[in-house]
């Protein structure tokens, strides 16, 4: 096999440099690969958990991951929380793109119902408030972006909510950063979090506090109890985005959320496509056949791999043992011919020369098979 360093050489000799047309060949190719590697894996999706990018939410997936005794799975189907526990699992859905089905929202209210904690941020969407109908939720995301002049961090449509009620989930928690933000509209649900009294709704979208725009403190999270489970509902989605998630305290909320679980759902379902790999890589997961499958064809593969390397290996031993265990080496008759007229001495010289990594012992072996064919061919 040939070493990739010795074919980027110039091939002039031991001491030769490169052969810098070919080494930037090699640069571009790996160059390539390395970018298509990396369009396969990630995504561009906002709110993505493989977006990279300041609107995905890729840190929030590496911290779910990271979190000990926490088992994470993105699931791109509902039947998937049939496979879980529900009172030992959190279940986040950011501002999904599509409505939830009639199949699809049971599936999540069945999981609800029998225990589990379902976590809906939502802003501006209506497919997240038809699922907290469908879930039986009464807490509603207004819709409207909220202001605040006083409280902000950035600027007005990045209130900082400050009115953080004592709850399991808003343990460390002080505030919330927000990045256009909506409020939530609570019914009979308990609010964990509200904006200052300065927040106001902007109604009518002019970007300053006008005639029946009030200040007041807005709830912008809650929870509140659902049959045997609870259902969670953020005002913002943006909390969880990688350029948002280090403000504070907004890690400290989402890590609330989840931490006493064992499992957390990333619901996909009703999201944007996953990256071609990791796609793959999800749906292997969850087809034990396909693995099975994909697990036979490796183990052939490397198999076959292993076969051919292993007969090379004998035949030069072969070669190497020679008459030692019976085998005499192979003669052709084109390539010999000059030499069966020569003496053994000759002979020995022109298989030295011929062959100077051959020792002594092979080539006397060499010499008394031509010896043997010669004697073959006189006898004919």
């Amino acid at each position: 096999m040939l070493n990739p360093l010795e074919w980027v050489r110039d091939g002039s000799g031991p001491g030769s440099g490169f052969d810098w047309p070919r080494v930037l060949l090699v640069a571009l190719v790996a160059t390539v690969l390395a970018s298509l590697l990396v369009v396969a894996a990630t995504s561009t999706a906002a709110f993505g958990p493989y977006n990279p990018s300041w609107d995905g939410t890729s840190e929030l997936r590496q911290q779910i991951e990271s979190e000990p005794g926490v088992e994470s799975e993105l699931i791109r189907d509902t039947a998937r929380y049939e496979a879980h526990e529900p009172n030992e699992t959190v279940a986040f859905v950011v501002a999904p793109d599509e409505q939830y089905t009639d199949e699809d929202a049971a599936r999540v209210q069945q999981f609800v119902n029998a225990g589990g904690t379902l976590v809906v941020f939502e802003n501006f969407g209506a497919n997240g408030n038809d699922l907290l109908e469908a879930a039986g939720a009464e807490a509603r995301a207004d819709g409207v972006l909220l202001r605040d002049e006083q409280e902000f961090f950035r600027g007005p449509t990045m209130p900082v909510a400050t009115g953080v009620e004592n709850h399991t989930f808003t343990e460390d928690v002080d505030q919330l950063t927000l990045n256009y933000a909506s409020a939530v509209e609570p019914g009979e649900a308990t609010v964990l979090v509200r904006t200052s009294d300065y927040a106001y709704r902007d109604i009518d979208g002019d970007g300053q506090l006008s005639a029946g725009e009030e200040p007041a403190a807005y709830p912008v999270a809650t929870v509140e109890s659902v049959s045997a489970g609870q259902v969670v509902v953020v005002g913002d989605p943006s909390i969880a985005v990688n350029a948002m998630i280090d403000e504070p305290d907004n890690t400290a909320f989402l890590r609330g959320l989840y931490t006493d679980a064992d499992h957390v759902l990333i619901d996909l379902s009703h999201g944007e496509e996953l990256p071609p790999l990791t796609g793959v890589t999800l749906t292997l997961r969850e087809t034990p056949l396909l693995q099975i499958l994909v697990g036979a064809v490796g183990i052939g593969a490397i198999a076959a791999a292993s076969r051919r390397r292993r007969w090379p290996t004998l035949e030069r031993a072969r070669a190497a043992i020679g008459d030692r265990v019976g085998d005499r080496p192979a003669v052709d008759e084109a390539a010999v011919a000059p030499v069966l007229e020569l003496d053994d001495e000759r002979r020995a010289a022109v298989l030295r020369r011929r062959h100077p990594d051959w020792d002594e012992q092979r080539i006397q072996r060499v010499i008394a098979a031509l010896n043997r064919h010669g004697t073959k061919q006189d006898d004919e």
